[in-house]
């Protein structure tokens, strides 16, 4: 795989970048009798952006949740960073969760704090023999790589969609996290806001180098945010690469999703 990223803090080489940072193998998870996850087998290399794409009820949450430990599988196995979380019980899952950042759908700030106090938070709970003085460092830092600078007395009410979702994201990354996940990002966003929390997303993954999963059902976003998307049909993943092997496909029900989409606009 050839690194086309710019420099990154944590950039791997080429050969690392390789290396899968979260791997699902042969998943499988039902909720009584439905079979919501029906065998899912996906590798997401180190470094890069995949995309799971699917309409609602496809069970992308889900697996997203398997990825994070927040749910067990009926069978299959989940690796992230070189370790089966599976068996993990819940002291071993929370070493794992430091791993991850995650961007909720609307961004989940705390209305009532402002947006030092929301950045902060994760600091406050995980690390908690910082200094006043560094934390407020790292805040400000985090603010600048997603592209806000000023703001720390601001409150949500006062900001832009927009830039909600990038505190969310600056509030994600706070911890330094390997993996970025990202639940339907662009879910009921104007086309200019969608288009900035597009580049909020490429601008994280070249200014950390971190290894991004999006859960989505917006084709457009997914195709230009995702070195890989992955199409969840039925319970599997039907069809999985680059957005261009997903646009010539000739499977079934990836299909007729693009041209329910694209019949919209």
């Amino acid at each position: 795989m050839t690194d086309t990223r710019t420099a990154a803090p944590r950039a791997p080489s080429d050969e690392a970048a390789a290396r899968p940072m979260i791997e699902v193998i042969g998943l499988h998870k039902s909720f009584g009798d439905h079979h919501v996850l029906a065998g899912i087998d996906l590798a997401v290399p180190e470094g890069s952006t995949a995309v799971i794409l699917g309409g609602s009820g496809s069970g992308k949450t889900v697996l997203m949740k398997h990825m994070i430990g927040l749910l067990k599988p009926d069978s299959g196995k989940v690796i992230v960073d070189g370790e089966d979380i599976v068996p993990f019980g819940p002291q071993e899952l929370e070493r794992v969760r430091r791993k991850f950042g995650m961007v909720f759908q609307g961004a989940a700030l705390f209305d009532s704090m402002t947006v030092y106090e929301n950045v902060s938070f994760p600091l406050k709970e995980h690390a908690k023999k910082l200094k006043e003085e560094e934390v407020r460092e790292i805040v400000r830092t985090k603010l600048g790589i997603v592209g806000l600078k000023g703001v720390e007395e601001k409150f949500p009410a006062d900001l832009s969609g927009g830039m909600r979702k990038r505190v969310g994201l600056a509030r994600a990354i706070v911890l330094d996290p390997k993996i970025v996940l990202y639940d339907e990002p662009t879910t009921g966003l104007d086309p200019i806001t969608t288009d900035y929390v597009d580049e909020m997303i490429l601008d994280a993954k070249r200014e950390l180098g971190v290894t991004s999963v999006v859960i989505s059902h917006d084709i457009a976003s997914a195709f230009k945010v995702g070195d890989q998307v992955a199409f969840l049909s039925g319970g599997v993943i039907v069809e999985h690469g680059p957005p261009e092997q997903l646009r010539r496909s000739e499977q079934p029900a990836l299909k007729l999703f693009l041209q329910t989409w694209f019949g919209k606009y």
